[in-house]
C-alpha cells in the first residue's frame, strides 16, 4: 500500500492532466519507498460526473484524494504522508486553482489489522524488468 483514488469533477478534463497527476502523486506517496513501497501502489481516478459544489455554479471544480495505507504506522509517518501528498496535490493543481473555483480534500484511511486480504506477484515482475533492463532488455 498505498492505494490512492483520485475524485475529480468532470468540468476540469480539459485542464486537468490527469495521467500526470496519478504520477505526481503516486510518487509523493512512495517517496524513497523505505515506508511505502513501489510494489504496493495501486493509483487509480475517477472522473465525477454527478456532483454539486457550494451553490451549484458550473465553474466549481473539486479533486479529492483518499489515501489507503497498511496498518500499523505512527502518527508521525501519517503525517508526513500527508503533508507530503497534500502539497503535491496543491503544486500540481495550482494554475487551475489561479483561473477558477476549485476545492482540494484529502483522506488518510487505514486498513484494518485483520480484515484486510490481499495477494500480488508484482515484486517478481519488478524484478525481473530490472534485471532486463540491466541486461540490456526492453
Amino acid at each position: 500500500m498505498p492505494h490512492i483514488w483520485i475524485e475529480y469533477s468532470s468540468n476540469l478534463r480539459p485542464q486537468l492532466e490527469v495521467r500526470k497527476l496519478m504520477k505526481t502523486i503516486q510518487d509523493a506517496a512512495i517517496d524513497d519507498g523505505s515506508v511505502f513501497p513501489l510494489a504496493g501502489a495501486r493509483t487509480r481516478a475517477i472522473a465525477i460526473d454527478d456532483y454539486l459544489i457550494v451553490d451549484g455554479h458550473p465553474d466549481n471544480s473539486f479533486v479529492h484524494l483518499t489515501l489507503k495505507i497498511g496498518h500499523g504506522r505512527d502518527l508521525e509517518t501519517k503525517k508526513q504522508l500527508g503533508e507530503r501528498v497534500f502539497a503535491a496535490l496543491r503544486e500540481a493543481t495550482a494554475p487551475i486553482m489561479a483561473a477558477r473555483p476549485l476545492g482540494l480534500s484529502m483522506q488518510i484511511d487505514e486498513a484494518d489489522p485483520v480484515l484486510n486480504y490481499k495477494t500480488n506477484n508484482y515484486r517478481d515482475y519488478l524484478k525481473a524488468r530490472a534485471a532486463a533492463k540491466q541486461g540490456g532488455q526492453p
